[in-house]
Order: structure tokens, then sequence, then C-alpha cells
């Protein structure tokens, strides 16, 4: 794991140069999706940016509702703490983010920004947006990988670490590479929806198709992970809930769309 280094006497983490790679695939086969719907790669970098904060905001609420513990602590004892304690238990527990929470943040955003821009409609940028989302994972989750987060249990295959100042519970432990795992995974998703989406097949339904097939892979490879900060209810973490939820709302949803389609037109 390399978590980052040294350019022009600056630190630089990996994690964060893989983010600005997959944004800039993200950006390439944008362009090229959009252009279905008669926009183009400005049209597209401006919803870019829109879902992003979308994203952005999501990820950070989902990772401090993994620290629900502290954060109700904080405010039990507001009275007790100084400012500058309170502000950086604050910062500590909306500091990191959580895929899923970028995910569902994501989502929110779509809708928001079709109220503002009647060129597109929800469903076809949430068709686009189920290609992107496992493209950019893959890149996200080799910057996982890379910067000694997320990290698998301990294992007989895997990687030694020695000396992650980033994340020390990495260090001297054989690891199951998880990250990779799932970065491999993603870019089947991605090229089975892309596939889908090509051919013109299950149209403004990829959302559901990528909710239906993503939630599994995560579910799974959850119980591999070796971190416990994610957050764990009943004996699953806050991820594996989520999971459950996306999925069930993706049966739903097909189910409505295909009893919809045989209803009989009326005039």
């Amino acid at each position: 794991m390399f978590p980052s280094f040294v350019l022009f006497g600056r630190e630089i983490g990996t994690y964060g140069i893989m983010v600005v790679i997959g944004g800039f695939f993200c950006a390439l086969v944008g362009n090229f999706l959009i252009k279905r719907f008669g926009l183009d790669l400005f049209d597209f970098l401006l919803i870019f940016l829109s879902i992003g904060v979308g994203i952005f905001i999501g990820a950070h609420i989902v990772y401090g509702i993994t620290h629900t513990d502290l954060i109700i602590r904080a405010f039990q004892n507001i009275g007790t703490l100084w400012f500058d304690k309170f502000w950086e238990l604050m910062i500590y527990s909306f500091g990191g983010m959580v895929f899923y929470g970028g995910f569902l943040g994501g989502l929110a955003a779509i809708p928001i920004y079709c109220k503002f821009d009647k060129r597109i409609k929800s469903a076809q940028l949430f068709d686009i947006y189920a290609v992107l989302v496992p493209l950019f994972h893959v890149f996200g989750r080799i910057g996982c990988f890379l910067g000694g987060c997320c990290f698998g249990i301990e294992s007989h295959f895997g990687f030694t670490v020695h000396g992650n100042t980033i994340n020390p519970d990495v260090n001297d432990v054989n690891r199951l590479p998880v990250q990779l795992f799932e970065a491999g995974l993603n870019l089947l998703i991605f090229l089975f929806i892309l596939y889908l989406f090509k051919k013109k097949i299950m149209t403004d339904k990829l959302i559901f198709i990528y909710m239906l097939v993503y939630p599994i892979v995560r579910f799974t490879l959850e119980f591999f992970r070796g971190d416990t900060i994610r957050g764990f209810l009943f004996g699953l973490s806050t991820s594996q809930w989520i999971s459950i939820l996306l999925f069930t709302t993706a049966v739903i949803g097909l189910t409505i769309s295909h009893f919809r389609k045989k209803e009989p037109v009326t005039e």
C-alpha cells in the first residue's frame, strides 16, 4: 500500500490522485453518454458538478451517522466542552466519507437539478448515473487500497504493510485485499450497465439494475472487511443495512414499472 508520496516538497495522498483520475474517466464516458439526449460536454460538466455537491454532502452525513454515539455524547456535554473541543469532535464525526452516503446524495441531487434544467429528465440522468457510479468506484477502491483504508480481514492471502502513518491499524498484519476485489467487481458492473445503456435495454431503469447488483456485492464483501469504523447494528454494518434497503427499493421499483407497462391505455 502506498498512501502518499512527496512531489516538490509536498505530500500528496494517492487516494486523492485516484479520485481525480476517476473523475477524469467519468467525464470522458459521461460526455459520450450525454450526447444521446442532445447535450454536450459543458452541459455534462455542469451536471457533474451539481451531482458532485450532493455526493460530497451525502458522503459526510452518512459518515456522521456511523459516529452517532460520539455526536450524542458531545451534545450531552456541550456545556462542559470548550468550543474548540466541541468543534474538533464535530469535524472528526463528519470528517470522513461513506460511499453509500455519496451515492444517495447524488441520487437526491438529480431531481433537484432537473427542476432547473428542463432539457433532460430525471430518469435519463439516473441511467447515466448508474453507468458512471461503478466506474468512479473502481478508482475509489483502488485509492482505498493504496491509502490503506477499508482494509480486509487478516488472511494468509493478501498484503502486509509496514509504516502506514495514515492508517496504522493496517500495519504488520497480512490482510485480504478486499478493496481490489471490489474494484474488479465494480468494473464488471460498469461494463454490464454500459452495455445495457448502449443497446437501450432497460431504459429509464438502469439505476434499479445497479441497485440490484451492487448491494449484493457490497453486502457480501462487508463480511471480509477488517476495519470496525463502519458502525454496526444487530450484527450488520451500516452499509449492509443500506444494501438491504437499496435492493428492496430496486425490486419494488422494477415491479411497479413492470405492472405499469402492462396497464392498458385508455382514451
